[in-house]
């Protein structure tokens, strides 16, 4: 299954992304084959499957522990910024308005 041009531009569109029509066929055609794997993984029978939270078993966090500190204040985040308002960096505009 791919994808009509129609939904490639308004995907682009929304993905903010100037595609040449090359790229266009590629990503229809890529696109439609991930949907055709999800549509396989659909059709399997996994009743008799146990469900999971994670694919390995009796994985632990590992991540380190959390100890807080002192941080930055609001000004001494701000100083060295040369755009700021309201107590708040200030970054250029990227998205245009409508």
């Amino acid at each position: 299954e791919e994808f009509s041009k129609e939904t490639i531009d308004h995907i682009s569109k929304l993905a903010l992304l100037d595609l040449s029509e090359e790229e266009k066929e590629k990503l229809s055609k890529e696109l439609g084959d991930i949907i055709n794997y999800f549509k396989k993984l659909d059709d399997l029978d996994t009743s008799n499957i146990k469900p999971t939270t994670h694919p390995i078993e009796g994985l632990k966090n590992v991540f380190r522990e959390d100890i807080p500190w002192k941080s930055l204040s609001n000004e001494e985040a701000l100083k060295n910024a040369q755009h700021k308002k309201d107590g708040f960096f200030k970054a250029p505009r990227i998205l245009k308005e409508k």
